[in-house]
């Protein structure tokens, strides 16, 4: 008797996460995400340097977001919203520190990117995916 109360707790316990969880995938909406990018461009990582950022906490990140010339020229020019044919990509790497630089400061204070965590790409197509505003 107590393996299947034990069972019961367990599957509805699961039950209860699952419904918790399932609705954070998708939209405000209701509707599920779409995804926006079927195959990763070729050559992304020669891409221009847009920006940098450090993710501190948790996730203790350091990223790197490039852009595809349209990018990088709207970028460059201030203009948004950015037109058709963006895409932007951030490249997220574990924080790690630097033993080699931290000998010439004497202390640790130096930092490099580490293994990769996560990769994500933006793409702009405002026909294409007009329901989430291009």
């Amino acid at each position: 008797m107590k393996h299947f109360t034990f069972f019961l707790v367990a599957v509805a316990t699961i039950a209860g996460l699952a419904a918790l969880i399932a609705p954070a995938s998708g939209r405000a909406d209701g509707q599920p995400s779409p995804i926006f990018l079927s195959e990763i461009p070729q050559g992304y990582r020669d891409w221009k340097w847009i920006s940098s950022a450090h993710e501190a906490g948790n996730l203790n990140s350091l990223g790197a977001v490039l852009g595809n010339d349209v990018a990088f020229k709207a970028f460059r020019e201030g203009k948004l919203p950015y037109p058709d044919g963006t895409i932007i990509v951030a490249l997220h790497y574990r924080n790690v520190p630097s033993a080699e630089n931290n000998k010439v400061f004497g202390q640790a204070q130096s930092f490099v990117p580490g293994p990769p965590t996560n990769i994500q790409f933006m793409v702009k197509d405002s026909k294409k995916y007009a329901a989430t505003g291009g």
